[in-house]
């Protein structure tokens, strides 16, 4: 008697088992299935069922898919992430599945992945698992376009919700103080250029001096620096609103050019640094882990409370407009 595809099953008041039959493991021998729990109408239960026989019989690859993740993971990354991403976002994508999926799951075939094998969070923060799910999900549909599975396993997972983080911005005397405290430090043009143009770490650290416009007094935001796989690589900021001119204090545009007198006798630049405006004492670009590190103890030399390096981006505009006003006052 031939074993029926497709089946309703109810489980109560509007509530249906959808079975479809897949076929049987190669290894095990087992038969396998796709379930799925329905809630409403027969009709609807129907209009599922004839969905996925439909997608079955349009021939989703199974026996091609009888694969372990970690496998799929690699074809997926070279062929579909790859060419088509930053290296950075690439990077940030390996970074998310080697620590936190590949150990657990790895050896998972792909099409036994379920629900219940990405739910677990394994004491993760919230936003560790938030991205974990963006990076499996984004894989899973993949898969699903290359007929390897009959739909995401990673639909309707139960994501933490993210603590929002308290953003803190300082005000104009508390600016003033630290950039009073900061001048004395290796890092006080950093800070200066902080405070008064809001750009990101990865922003500021890249930027050259051929960026900045003394006659109209600008700096303009066209690229953005980072490590990857242990060298520097600069990129074009993303959108046409990442690239953009930052107003600068004329007090700051000649202590910079004063920097860079000081610094063009330099010998033997690295040529990642070559040209930056922010560099080490040995002429190497910054890693903006270590600028957070040495920010702490200045802000405690300030007497001002504690925030994040990337928090003093916030309310730059208007800490700059307050200062002007002053300077005319």
């Amino acid at each position: 008697m031939a074993r029926k595809v497709g089946q309703i099953i109810a489980r109560g008041d509007r509530r249906w088992l959808i079975r479809v039959y897949l076929g049987r493991d190669h290894e095990t021998k087992k038969r396998n299935y796709h379930n799925r729990t329905i809630h409403g109408s027969m009709r609807e239960a129907q209009a599922y069922l004839t969905r996925k026989l439909r997608e079955r019989d349009l021939g989703r690859d199974l026996e091609r898919a009888k694969i372990a993740l970690n496998e799929y993971f690699d074809r997926w990354l070279e062929t579909a992430v790859g060419p088509g991403v930053r290296p950075k976002t690439f990077q940030d994508y390996q970074g998310m599945l080697h620590p936190y999926v590949r150990p657990i799951l790895g050896n998972t075939v792909l099409t036994g992945m379920g629900p219940l094998h990405l739910q677990t969070e394994r004491g993760l923060s919230a936003r560790t698992v938030r991205y974990v799910h963006v990076v499996v999900k984004s894989a899973m549909q993949q898969a699903v376009r290359w007929r390897l599975l009959l739909e995401n396993p990673a639909d309707g997972l139960r994501v933490p919700q993210q603590p929002r983080h308290e953003m803190r911005a300082l005000s104009v005397d508390q600016a003033r103080m630290l950039l009073k405290t900061a001048e004395g430090t290796k890092h006080g043009q950093v800070v200066a250029i902080v405070l008064t143009t809001g750009m990101r770490p990865s922003e500021y650290l890249g930027l050259k001096w051929q960026d900045i416009d003394r006659a109209r007094q600008t700096v303009s935001v066209v690229r953005s620096i980072r490590r990857l796989n242990g060298k520097w690589c600069f990129s074009d900021t993303n959108g046409s609103r990442s690239r953009r001119p930052i107003k600068l204090l004329q007090s700051w545009i000649d202590a910079l050019l004063h920097d860079l007198q000081t610094k063009a006798s330099a010998q033997d630049l690295d040529p990642e640094a070559r040209d930056l405006v922010i560099r080490t004492e040995s002429e190497q670009p910054i890693n903006a882990d270590y600028l957070a590190k040495h920010f702490s103890s200045i802000l405690d030399l300030a007497g001002v409370p504690q925030m994040r390096l990337y928090d003093l981006r916030h309310e730059a505009a208007a800490r700059v407009d307050a200062m002007l006003f002053r300077q005319t006052a």
